[in-house]
């Protein structure tokens, strides 16, 4: 595995040629998008999929059913940093949905647990919540401070490090570190509640 595929929104010239060209018509170049961006696509999907005590999807699924709907509905990526966020952006809604429809089973369904690690909120131990509780937690972030929950969201539904946020975000790694302390802060609060 290369540097580059190991982040996400890694620098790799081949990805940023192939996004060019299938933005340009190029009907084989999702395709070699696809698989050139694989092993970087394959751990966001493992970092989601392995945080759920039942799983709905392996992680080669996820990343599959990730990019038919993309390939369903061209977008027009402006950078490889761009592409990771709406690809992570997907994974989550495929497994927002997945957690709705099996809560919803007759049988009385039950939520999807996931384990926040407080490794990713800073801190040491684990937060179990459901995820259907922190996509509601996310959402109302979102609507109160979007930016905070955008950043939240590409950091653990994403995988993205803080400079590659930065990047995507067009804000400063300063802004960055800021906005997710108190996104840390406010999900814990709201998911405790």
């Amino acid at each position: 595995m290369t540097a580059e595929k190991s982040s996400p929104a890694g620098s790799n010239p081949d990805l940023t040629h192939l996004l060019h060209a299938w933005r340009s018509g190029d009907g084989h170049a999702f395709s070699a998008l696809i698989d050139e961006a694989y092993v970087a696509l394959k751990q966001m999907a493992v970092r989601r999929v392995g945080n759920h005590g039942a799983a709905t999807l392996s992680p080669t699924e996820l990343v599959h059913e990730t990019a038919l709907g993309m390939m369903q509905s061209p977008m027009d990526f402006a950078n490889r940093a761009h592409f990771f966020a709406t690809m992570s952006l997907a994974m989550r809604s495929i497994l927002v949905d997945r957690a709705r429809a099996r809560a919803a089973e007759k049988r009385g369904g039950r939520d999807v647990q996931v384990s926040l690690s407080r490794a990713d909120f800073g801190d040491e131990g684990a937060l179990a919540v459901d995820l259907l509780a922190l996509e509601q937690a996310l959402t109302r972030l979102e609507t109160l401070d979007p930016r905070c929950g955008q950043i939240m969201h590409l950091t653990y539904f994403g995988g993205l490090q803080q400079d590659e946020i930065a990047l995507v975000m067009d804000v400063s790694v300063p802004t960055v570190k800021r906005d997710l302390r108190f996104a840390r802060s406010w999900l814990l609060k709201a998911i405790g509640d």
